[in-house]
């Protein structure tokens, strides 16, 4: 698949582009419908929701609060109303809103004015929901409402519909990550081509994943946190990918293979990396379904559908982008050491290396010193509070976030979040009594009944994030209502949260159970070990814990948060323990994978543990070290986003990642294996034999030494090398490879042109042949049981140019 995309390389992008631009239009035309279904069934939350839908069925759209006080005097005053009612009769009037309710309204409006007079609210309901609202008539309700104001009187607005127009530009932290990553990129790489083709994979992968996911809106239930989750982590994997992919075939290009047949060796063998890296992340996202948590399906539907696609576009279109730059994808610098020393040989130093010898030489010192830093960070997830954010957690120069502190000012914290006790039955008398007399209720109030459904509005004395509010939760279920004798549910925005939270809280344990026992399944099966995957299995909780530690310090404690422009600290959302530890837990594989697949293949090959974890180490930790600085990169950047959720989700999986890979992988792992010794590779005899066999790197030697092969070589290539006029070239590389890049003989052509290799076994190779002002070249030769003569003829410089 890899040499055909390479070679149909135009046919490959046009593909990719209609895709990208015929599902951008398409979804486009059909437009959004993104829908918050928070259903938790057997919960008293939602019992409540469906008495309240059987008694009043007509559901009225979005209902926003435009909020104004008053510095002295009353709001009563005429030339207070003199300012705000015009302004509110403007708004009823616009298209698309069905109605305001103004406390200048008689009597009725007389419970919108506080007590003491200085703050009144009006509502204000839109004919749609909150996301179906224009953005144009949003931006004139708030202008309308705002350009009330006068010095003494302030006017503010909030809400759902209205938090829309406060976020920031669309696109705007995907933009962000991007350009961090490119930078990061070319620091890596040196060459601009290469810096570009794992942000354009990402770009194909993210945005034929987010349009898909726009038009699914349509036929099933995503909530519109789908698609900035989407958007975070398929920028995130789609650049590691890529990265991992381009990083294998510079390095075959350097070894002196062709171009062509380095980029099928690094699909065939990252590629297949990067399959399975996929397949973890989809496995991982899709361990969120045995929550059953209905709001998470939609999620997992758009991240998984973004993942596939960013690892289909790592896997085809990223070898036809490759097949367009050939040779390019080298720095300058690079192609001019390549032509005029030949191919590099293996590193034998560098801080990778040097960091690889200093862990082994000290593997309790590196493990204990880890071990302390992770602990410090996870202590703070002792505190964790779940909940839900809302929009007291603003920013506080929002408008929103000042009309939610007005309104807790003039009618007291917990009028943001009222409780809805929801009877079946008309007489609520000894109820009502029962909840004004309970502690923590500020007022409580029956509404009109409606076919035999009575809901009596309570007001806590408390914030709707607060665990005092919780308490009063449940003693309004357990202790007043059984009191009063009525059948009766509790329900509202803030009692669907706790119980949102309740219920994530209890499945929790078998989330992480699915998803830890996936793992370890996959990675028993390919590493032939129980210690490597029980290791990898500690160490993803050990990375959990400390990156909710980081999350409760900076969003619960507030550590940080005015430095980062993220509003004020309250709970940890209730549903991010479960996303963060699917994305989680499914990236940490990649690079658990990534470093222990070159420690087993050097394990197998010398069967040196101390060896094999340091050689895995040095040449893997530098593009897990690049890799994981790109995800920080993309992740921190969704503080940007404007929803508090994915900022939430930023920070956190930004800790996660940055833990994992510079603490983890670089310092724990190595040095736990050093530990550990051979041990890290036993498996139980009765086991191996019952495991189905899973390569997630092909050897990349693809012979199979002969019988005699102890003996010596299984035969040899030898042959001259020349130029076009027939003159030996002296002191020429030529260098034997194996398909796979690995340099297996190398020497120097004699002064009559003479070199001669050893082959270890029947096969196919390549012969890269090198020297000063001639062009590189590299054939493929195959190699029987007899010599092989392959005379080799180099094209000088000046005749190429």
């Amino acid at each position: 698949m890899a040499r055909w995309c390479y070679r149909h390389r135009l046919v490959v992008l046009l593909l990719w582009v209609g895709a990208l631009f015929g599902l951008g239009f398409s979804a486009s035309t059909a437009g959004t419908d993104y829908a918050n279904v928070f259903s938790l069934p057997d919960t008293d939350s939602k019992k409540a929701y469906d008495l309240m839908e059987k008694a009043f069925p007509a559901r009225a759209g979005d209902t926003d609060t435009v909020v104004w006080k008053v510095d002295e005097g009353s709001v009563r005053d005429q030339d207070v109303r003199s300012l705000i009612q015009p302004a509110l009769e403007r708004i009823a009037d616009m298209k698309g809103v069905g109605g305001v309710t103004s406390p200048y309204a008689g009597e009725q409006g007389a419970g919108q004015i506080s007590r003491d007079g200085r703050i009144a609210y009006a509502q204000i309901t839109f004919a749609d929901q909150a996301n179906a609202v224009p953005k144009e008539l949003v931006q004139d309700v708030v202008d309308t409402a705002r350009d009330a104001g006068r010095a003494g009187l302030e006017v503010e607005i909030g809400g759902q519909a209205i938090q829309r127009v406060q976020e920031p530009p669309t696109g705007l932290a995907e933009m962000v990550g991007l350009v961090a990553a490119a930078i990061v990129l070319f620091l890596a790489f040196g060459s601009l081509f290469a810096m570009l083709l794992p942000l354009a994979v990402a770009v194909f992968g993210v945005g034929t994943g987010l349009f898909s996911t726009q038009l699914l809106s349509h036929v099933t239930d995503i909530p519109d946190l789908a698609p900035l989750l989407s958007s975070l982590i398929g920028l995130g994997v789609g650049i590691d990918y890529a990265l991992f992919i381009v990083t294998r075939h510079r390095k075959g290009i350097l070894r002196g293979v062709a171009p062509e047949d380095s980029a099928v060796t690094a699909l065939n063998t990252s590629g297949r990396a990067v399959l399975f890296a996929g397949g973890t992340v989809c496995i991982a996202l899709a361990g969120m379904l045995v929550t059953n948590l209905r709001f998470l399906d939609g999620v997992v539907v758009g991240t998984s559908l973004t993942v596939v696609l960013s690892v289909l576009a790592a896997t085809t279109l990223l070898p036809a982008l490759l097949g367009f730059l050939g040779t390019r994808v080298l720095s300058r610098k690079q192609r001019r050491r390549l032509a005029a020393e030949g191919p590099e040989e293996e590193r034998t130093s560098g801080p990778a290396v040097r960091w690889s010898t200093e862990v082994q030489r000290r593997p309790r010192t590196v493990a204990v010193l880890a071990l302390v830093v992770m602990a410090v960070l996870a202590l703070p997830v002792l505190s964790l509070h779940l909940g839900a954010t809302d929009q007291g957690n603003d920013d506080a120069s929002t408008t929103t976030r000042k009309a939610y502190d007005l309104l807790a000012e003039g009618f007291g914290p917990g009028f943001n979040g009222p409780l809805q006790v929801v009877v079946e039955g008309t007489d609520t008398t000894a109820l009502v009594r029962g909840i004004e007399d309970a502690p923590g209720v500020a007022q409580a109030a029956a509404l009109p009944p409606a076919q035999g459904v009575t809901v009596i509005q309570v007001v806590p004395t408390t914030s709707p994030q607060s665990r005092e509010t919780d308490s009063l939760i449940d003693r309004l279920r357990d202790d007043v209502i059984p009191a009063a004798g009525v059948k009766a549910h509790v329900g509202g925005v803030t009692a669907v949260s706790k119980d949102f939270a309740t219920v994530t809280g209890d499945r929790l344990p078998l989330f992480v159970a699915t998803i830890i026992g996936l793992g370890f399944l996959l990675l028993l099966i390919a590493f032939r070990s129980l210690v490597v995957p029980l290791t990898a299995a500690v160490m993803n909780l050990i990375a959990a814990a400390a990156s909710f530690g980081v999350l409760v310090a900076v969003f619960q404690w507030g550590w940080g948060l005015e430095l980062l422009g993220l509003g004020k600290e309250g709970p940890i959302n209730a549903f991010l323990p479960v996303i963060m530890l699917s994305l989680l837990f499914g990236l940490s594989m990649d690079y658990q994978v990534f470093l222990v697949s070159r420690m087993h293949e050097e394990w197998v090959h010398t069967r040196d543990n101390a060896r094999a974890v340091r050689v895995g180490l040095a040449e893997t930790s530098r593009v897990i070290n690049s890799a994981a600085l790109i995800m920080v990169c993309v992740f921190l950047a969704f503080v940007l986003s404007g929803d508090a959720g994915a900022a939430m989700a930023g920070v956190g999986l930004a800790a996660a990642v940055a833990l994992d890979a510079f603490i983890l992988r670089t310092a724990l792992v190595p040095a736990a294996m050093h530990l550990l010794g051979a041990s890290n590779w036993w498996l139980p005899a009765w086991l191996e034999k019952r495991l189905p066999h899973l390569a997630v790197e092909p050897k990349e030697e693809d012979v199979i030494p002969s019988a005699g092969s102890a003996d010596g070589p299984a035969s040899v290539v030898h042959g001259f090398v020349r130029d076009p006029a027939g003159d030996p070239v002296e002191n020429a590389a030529v260098a034997l490879l194996s398909k796979g890049g690995r340099l297996l003989d190398q020497v120097t052509s004699l002064a009559d042109g003479s070199y001669i290799l050893s082959v270890p076994a029947p096969g196919t190779y390549l012969l890269s042949t090198t020297a000063v002002s001639y062009t590189t070249q590299a054939r493929q030769v195959s190699v029987g049981t007899e010599p092989l003569v392959h005379d080799v003829e180099l094209a000088e410089m000046s005749e190429v140019n």
